[in-house]
Parts: structure tokens; sequence; C-alpha cells
């Protein structure tokens, strides 16, 4: 579970001062921590407490994506540093603004316009080509306590076991929300062991509107913040859930996601049910993120997810 957030503070804004970057200003906060733009091309993440997998692993990830010709930037680390216990990164920083530059604030069209779409057909045509490295195996998801592909030679594999030890985390609060909840972790495991072998690739895992920049054309020139769900794995599990949580709390957020899982299944040659089951995946692998009771927005768009009838009598 994530417990704490990094947020902006005037204190590193006067220590980034004393580096000779007397302008830095804050740029952008989430999960992973609060990130200042330095200037001349440079922005510092102060990260909320410490990767479980090392920040020389992310590099590492960041470094095997950045290598491969992609048509939009992805992150790139220069240093590393540590101060009073807390670990700063200084990074590139990346082009243009996010894809929907008033997401939270203007509720999206019933129909997600071909500007998004084709962004995001861009976006996930090129992280699939990008072979999946040993270092991305080794990456630790969000809220487990093992690399995903530990013991493991297959992602469906890998993942049916993360699905199950997730339950195990917070089970009984999922059971609350969702009833049968056991019997969807059963099928959903069972259902992925019987997936066959598939290509493996980049996965950023978590592709919402602030994490893909365009320009004024609207084109994709860049993609940042890996690490949320950031591995190796099958494409189609990208598309899924990218499907899935590009629009999670609007007004017509079931809609958008049954509406992108039908183009990409369609445009990139992937199976609908291969993709509604990784869906069904990652609700049950991330319910439990922001909270252990189920009090967040997260938990409930999860347990609905679940509670579709196509999700619940899958695989019966």
């Amino acid at each position: 579970m994530v417990e704490y957030h990094q947020r902006h503070t005037d204190d590193w804004l006067a220590y980034f001062a004393t580096l000779g970057h007397a302008d830095a200003q804050p740029l952008a906060a989430g999960v992973e921590g609060a990130v200042y733009r330095l200037g001349e091309g440079l922005v510092a993440k102060v990260w909320s407490g410490r990767p479980p997998v090392g920040l020389g692993l992310i590099r590492r990830v960041y470094a095997d994506v950045a290598r491969h010709q992609l048509p939009f930037a992805t992150p790139q680390i220069h240093a590393v540093e540590e101060r009073n216990g807390v670990l700063v990164t200084y990074e590139r920083e990346l082009p243009g603004a996010p894809l929907r530059g008033d997401a939270g604030s203007t509720p999206p069209a019933r129909d997600v316009p071909a500007r998004e779409t084709d962004a995001l057909l861009t976006v996930l045509r090129g992280l699939a080509s990008v072979p999946g490295s040993p270092a991305m195996r080794r990456l630790t998801v969000q809220g487990d306590d093992r690399p995903l592909w530990e013991g493991h030679t297959r992602f469906p594999d890998a993942l049916a076991a993360l699905v199950e030890r997730a339950a195990r985390r917070h089970g009984d609060v999922l059971a609350t929300a969702v009833p049968g909840s056991a019997a969807v972790v059963e099928r959903a495991a069972k259902a992925l062991r019987a997936l066959p072998a598939t290509p493996v690739t980049a996965i950023h895992g978590d592709l919402v509107p602030p994490n893909v920049h365009v320009d004024d054309a609207g084109l994709p020139v860049a993609v940042l913040d890996f690490g949320f769900f950031t591995t190796a794995g099958d494409p189609a599990f990208e598309a899924a859930v990218t499907a899935a949580i590009w629009d999670m709390y609007g007004p017509y957020a079931e809609h958008h996601t049954a509406e992108l899982t039908s183009l990409f299944a369609a445009a990139l040659g992937y199976d609908a049910k291969v993709l509604s089951l990784y869906q069904t995946a990652y609700a049950l692998t991330t319910y439990d993120l922001f909270s252990p009771d189920g009090s967040d927005g997260h938990f409930q768009w999860c347990a609905a997810l679940l509670n579709r009838d196509e999700v619940t009598d899958q695989g019966s």
C-alpha cells in the first residue's frame, strides 16, 4: 500500500537554489514523488520513500527503454543523491504537455476523440517494440514484496501468482465489496495460467492522461512516470490496462473502457477476452494500494470493475 506522498515545499526550492538553480519551480507531484523544473532541460524528482528495487535498477530500466528509437522521449536519470535520508534524482525534462490538459477539470466527451486514440495507439505500438529486458523482469510492482518475475519464466504465470498474493493482503476488505471475490481470484488465476506464451516487451503500466505528453499537433512526444506497474510482459496487458484507466472517474468511464478495449483489440490484434482478463487482474492486484480499508476512490473503481457481470462470470 502507498502511504506517503511527497509534497512540494519551499525547503526544496531553497536547496536547489544553493545548487545554482535559482529559478527552480514545482512541476508535478504524485505517488512516487514531487518533481521540480530546474531549467536547461533538467528536472529533479524528490522521491516518496525508497523504491523497493533501488534506483540503480530503475536507472537501468530507463536506459533499456531509451536506447530504442521510439517516436517519443522517455525518462533518463543523469544523477542520484541523498539529502537528509531522502532520495533525489536529476533527470532530463521531457517535452510536450499532457494529452488531456484539462483532465480533472472538464469531463471528457462521451466518445474518446481521435486525437487521443491516435496518440494512444502510437504509444502502445512504440512500447510494444521494446523487448523486455532482464532489468525489467527484476522490478517489483507497487504494493508487492518481490520482483514480479521471481520464480517464473512466463508473464501469465507471474501475474497469476501476483493476483493470489494481492488477494491475501486485504482479501477480507475486498470480499465486503465484491461478493464471491475468492471465486473471482481463483478463476482469474486459472485463466491467466491457461494463456499461451506471448512476446515479452516493456510495460509502462500507468498510461493515464498526465503521463502521455503531446506537441501542439497532438503527436505524442514523451511518456513519463514509469514505475507504478512497470515490468516486462505481454503488450496486450499494457493495452488492457490503458483502456481501463484512461478515464476512471468520468461520467462515461465505463463506456470509454469498452470503447478503447474494442479499438485496441481491433487495431492491435489482441483477443478482447484476454484484454478483459488482464483488466480483472489489474483490479485484483491494485485494489488496496491507496488504503487498506477500501475507503479510497481507486478501491471503489476496482470493486465496480470486478462486480460487472462479464468479469465475475468470466471463465464460469
